[in-house]
């Protein structure tokens, strides 16, 4: 017999099947395209990245939620904390990435010449100054966890933890702060008509794909090349 003949093939080497062969061969391509394997009653199963996101841990504790397939909590999308280097301080108390603060200085002078008072209401939060609100408003509002999702970030998730939001107001209507009401006012129009200019987008308009509550009053900062690369999902998701 020739050297390549099957037969010279030792007996316990010749009897694994051909198909058996096959299917650990697209078990081992599927690895290699980012999905897991399980063993399961002597079957190798195949669970996707995604799948194993939706099948993991809740990831805020004492929320019962999980990710959806894009990587979303309820619609929010998980969002990094901005470095303290990268933050400086626009009011006492109050800071924001540097980028987004000088595009917000030369916003709000803009609309001050022409008799529009444009104020700021919150802009960095921390993930743990987010978590301490979160539960918090929850608990006084007597909210459950999801109730509390809706209207508000979970830690984790807010675009204000990227130093590149902020919530803002009319200076000439306070009763509207952080109220679906302030888009009633010359503040908000004069946003609509100008914010742009200065590389602020309305975070969560009516209707939004996030499915996130109306927030006229939530803009973030998308005028430099790093901001533009934390928005990209939603930016994406919104097309």
């Amino acid at each position: 017999m020739d050297a390549g003949d099957p037969q010279d093939i030792p007996l316990a080497r010749r009897t694994v099947p051909t198909a058996l062969q096959r299917r650990f061969s697209w078990r081992n391509a599927l690895i290699g395209a980012g999905g897991v394997v399980l063993v399961a009653a002597g079957a190798a199963l195949v669970m996707p990245q995604p799948l194993r996101r939706l099948l993991a841990p809740p990831p805020v504790q004492g929320l019962r939620a999980r990710l959806s397939i894009d990587g979303r909590l309820l619609g929010h999308f998980p969002y990094g904390e901005a470095p303290r280097g990268d933050l400086v301080a626009i009011a006492p108390g109050v800071e924001l990435h540097r980028d987004a603060a000088a595009a917000l200085e030369a916003m709000q002078a803009a609309a001050a010449a022409e008799g529009i008072d444009i104020r700021v209401l919150s802009a960095f939060r921390s993930i743990a100054l987010q978590k301490q609100i979160f539960f918090d408003v929850k608990s006084e509002r007597n909210q459950s966890a999801l109730e509390r999702a809706q209207v508000s970030a979970p830690p984790g998730f807010s675009e204000h933890s990227t130093g590149y939001a902020v919530d803002l107001g009319d200076g000439r209507a306070p009763s509207t702060d952080l109220s679906t009401s302030f888009d009633g006012t010359e503040a908000f129009r004069w946003l609509q008509a100008n914010a742009n200019r200065f590389h602020f987008h309305l975070s969560f308009p009516q209707s939004n794909r996030q499915g996130v509550s109306y927030e006229p009053w939530h803009w973030r900062f998308e005028g430099s090349a790093d901001a533009l690369k934390v928005f990209e999902p939603s930016q994406r998701l919104q097309r």
